[in-house]
């Protein structure tokens, strides 16, 4: 039996990316980490593909904002480059070109029906800061970004009325300061707690600049983007997986949602860190400001689930991790995707749903990313030319599924965003897995629409499938 799932009325159909990973690095005024770490090691890079060009959004942002129209999106993320937008990183001072770009790309997305969603910070720290004070370990960071938010508010609040503050924050804190997938790739215990404290801290002073410059009046909001990936245990009647992926759960996913949502730490994280001796420096003050900051609406990026059981092996590491307390675990039979190394389990974004129902004040929230990366496309192209992807048609439908039960039981889901919109640059990744609804050819910049963009369409027309 067929079922029909109608989502509620005003729903976000819609996709994400990034300034960094589909603008190109035309005109930016700064390099970020990655622009100055592909100028190091390009080889680090999958077919030492770097982020000049990506899918030249900074050219062709008429084009493709009429093709996201075209396959029916009426929302739409997208991030503003710290590097792009501003001249002085001291004072936070505007480039007038950067100024010029922004202003077309907001006008051009509302002039095509599409809501623009804006978020302040995509890994794009400029490198410069990094050198000169360690990047996020520096307090004086924090408040530069703070200036490049107010910058970027006072600019385009009168028409971008959803802010976020930051994607993926904890992978700043994974892969700059713990697991070496990012440059400046530091591996030290204590300095990646200082960034995970530090980030959460500039979060909140956004949140508090936003709102006490009145740009939440006309229906301004802001949030943040975080990406749950929730823990299983391996056995959950052993009280051990299940403390093991308790641990895991406040280190990776409630280290942020808790502080963004709730306004405070877990407790746990903060026992464990005193007790390791790798607890960051904080003031009453700064977490005052954490408190009285939280946000109004919060972005979901998932794509798996972590599987975690009891510590079996030694940790080698010197520096302290938070590895001391988990394992990761390979559940038997699990569904893959091969070419990401990831498991498929769409049950997590009900779960997901769920928590944030129960435990975080069921706040309004939204997935913000959610996408299936496959290598050698090109194999599903058919003789008109187009990308047959029942695979990511497939994907979609059942995290979708599992979407539709959670919003029937009570929450407060208002949107689905893909990753992505356009096949874009996925930093040492490159070009080696395509996302997009509408696939790039690097050579020509050609882009066509795939399957799964003409079935989105089709799904926005109906408000479900």
């Amino acid at each position: 039996m067929n079922k029909n799932f109608i989502f509620p009325k005003n729903f976000w159909w819609g996709s994400a990316t990034s300034g960094p990973q589909s603008e190109g690095s035309f005109n930016k005024k700064h390099k970020s980490i990655f622009d100055y770490w592909y100028e190091i090691e390009p080889e680090v890079f999958f077919n030492k593909v770097g982020p000049e060009v990506t899918s030249n959004f900074y050219n062709s942002y008429k084009e493709d904002l009429a093709m996201l129209k075209e396959i029916g999106l009426n929302s739409f993320r997208t991030s503003i480059q710290w590097t792009r937008l501003i001249k002085n990183l001291e004072t936070g001072e505007a480039d007038e070109d950067a100024i010029e770009f922004y202003n077309n790309v907001i006008d051009e997305t509302i002039k095509n029906g599409i809501i623009p969603v804006i978020n302040l910070h995509h890994f794009d720290l400029p490198v410069e800061l990094y050198d000169k004070y360690g990047g996020w370990e520096s307090k004086h960071v924090v408040d530069l970004f703070v200036k490049f938010a107010e910058t970027a508010f006072k600019l385009f609040a009168d028409r971008v009325k959803y802010w976020t503050t930051f994607n993926e924050p904890i992978v700043i804190v994974e892969g700059q300061y713990l697991y070496q997938f990012h440059y400046p790739k530091v591996v030290n215990g204590k300095k990646a707690m200082q960034v995970l404290y530090n980030v959460n801290l500039a979060s909140s002073k956004v949140v508090k600049v936003f709102k006490s410059r009145g740009y939440d009046k006309d229906g301004g909001q802001i949030g943040t983007i975080l990406n749950l990936t929730p823990s299983y245990p391996r056995d959950i009647n052993n009280t051990e997986d299940v403390e093991a992926a308790r641990i895991a759960d406040t280190f990776f996913n409630e280290s942020f949602l808790s502080p963004a949502v709730k306004g405070e730490f877990p407790k746990l994280l903060i026992e464990i860190l005193e007790k390791e001796g790798v607890i960051w420096q904080s003031t009453e003050e700064e977490l005052n400001i954490i408190k009285e900051n939280t946000i109004d609406f919060l972005g979901v990026n998932y794509y798996f689930p972590r599987r975690v059981k009891a510590k079996e092996t030694t940790c080698n590491s010197k520096e302290w991790m938070p590895d001391k307390y988990f394992d990761n675990y390979e559940m038997p039979g699990r569904r893959m995707n091969p070419y990401r190394g990831w498991e498929i389990y769409p049950k997590a974004i009900y779960d997901i749903a769920i928590n944030i129902r129960d435990n975080y004040n069921n706040i309004p929230w939204f997935i913000s990313e959610n996408g299936m990366g496959v290598e050698g496309e090109e194999r599903y192209i058919n003789t008109e030319g187009i990308v047959e992807d029942d695979y990511r048609i497939d994907f979609f439908k059942e995290h979708l599924e599992n979407l539709h039960k959670g919003i029937e039981e009570g929450a407060n889901c208002f949107g689905y965003h893909t990753w992505t919109p356009i096949d874009c640059w996925s930093w040492c990744n490159a070009y080696k897995n395509r996302y997009g609804f509408i696939a790039l050819d690097l050579e020509t910049q050609k882009k066509t629409i795939k399957k799964s963009g003409r079935w989105i369409k089709e799904v926005t027309e109906k408000n479900g499938f």
